[in-house]
């Protein structure tokens, strides 16, 4: 009974979603740019020290623009956001009646009766209006919210984390087949990543890990090739 209650009672999964998207584009995007780099380097050469540089400088640049990225394209989220509950918050104060209105049309068009809407209405503006129409005609809340600094932290973190499963493939495994030594382990990487991914965010398992390493085989087959066409072996 009890492990019943606290699976009912547990977090729903849209409430990860935030972080979630943000740590497995981060660690997905790693593990798969910087093994990428790596492997067109590995087929271009037969010598360890331009790979490892290679792969140093990709995750420390990659971790770096996936955090500015992540945080600037979330703060702009934020400040439409703010912008939508200055308005909101403005129209309250000038035509209280019209926003009643809209709160009760909302519910109305929820399945409430008309009557019904109505003292609902009224009922959560007179608790809380702009948390209301912040809720209930923006469509943010606190699961939805714009987080920029947490959203560029666990994007910046998960990159690294990632990349650096590729950089201690290059160090320590012989050179010689490098490429595919790094093609294997990240996919096993990736497989991996994408099997806790879906664990975590209660989706199909399977449908993850295919999703996830196909996408990968792809995008290092084609750097690798690039690799082999355009590199000169000493």
């Amino acid at each position: 009974m009890k492990d019943n209650l606290d699976e009912y009672l547990a977090p729903h999964y849209v409430q990860r979603s935030n972080w979630l998207r943000a740590a497995v584009l981060g660690a997905n995007d790693g593990i798969l740019s910087t093994a990428s780099l790596a492997i067109g380097v590995a087929a271009a050469s037969n010598l360890r020290e331009p790979v490892i540089i290679a792969s140093v400088a990709g995750l420390v640049a990659g971790a770096l623009s996936m955090a500015a990225g992540e945080y600037v394209s979330v703060s702009s989220q934020s400040d439409v956001e703010k912008a939508d509950i200055e308005r909101e918050r403005d129209e309250l104060k000038e035509m209280p009646e019209l926003e009643l209105e809209r709160l009760a049309a909302i519910y109305e068009k929820r399945g409430l009766r008309k009557q019904t809407a109505l003292a609902v209405a009224k009922e959560l503006t007179e608790y809380d209006a702009l948390g209301s129409h912040m809720r209930d005609e923006l469509g943010i809340n606190e699961i939805t919210q714009a987080k920029p600094v947490q959203a560029a932290l666990s994007s910046g973190a998960s990159f690294t984390a990632g990349g650096l499963l590729p950089v201690l493939v290059v160090i320590f495994l012989p050179m010689n087949f490098m490429e595919y030594y790094l093609y294997g382990l990240s996919i096993l990487f990736l497989a991996l990543l994408g099997a806790l991914a879906a664990k975590t965010g209660g989706s199909d398992i399977k449908k993850g890990v295919i999703r996830i390493t196909f996408w990968g085989t792809v995008a290092m087959g084609l750097t690798a090739l690039v690799g082999t066409l355009f590199g000169v072996n000493p």
